[in-house]
């Protein structure tokens, strides 16, 4: 059984216990922002994929996302990135560390 999981095979049962692993693999500071930019450059893409009705803005905006989001782990954090084993609950994540930095809840970081 993984470290980071209170499952069997290592595996998350729910999103709310996945979600304190993740916040650990995004302490530091550069991690953040760099996640933050990333993400706001996705909902801009977003917003340009429905006013244009062009759905490769959509694209876009997820390549530059994980662009901003990798570099952060990569180079800063240096941990691998945890949407290569949980997807779906890693973008939950991000979106919901996301509202948290931009409404207050969270911060930035060390």
């Amino acid at each position: 059984m993984s470290q980071h999981s209170n499952s069997e095979g290592g595996r998350f049962k729910s999103f709310s216990s996945f979600y304190p692993y993740y916040k650990s693999e995004h302490q530091k500071r550069g991690t953040r922002i760099l996640h933050f930019i990333g993400t706001s450059i996705f909902f801009l893409f977003l917003i340009s994929a429905l006013w244009n009705a062009n759905l490769w803005h959509v694209l876009y905006g997820a390549i530059s996302a994980y662009f901003f989001a990798w570099l952060g782990h990569f180079f800063v954090e240096k941990n691998k990135p945890a949407t290569f084993r949980y997807p779906l609950w890693s973008l939950m994540g991000d979106f919901k560390l996301y509202f948290q930095i931009l409404t207050g809840k969270e911060g930035f970081g060390r």
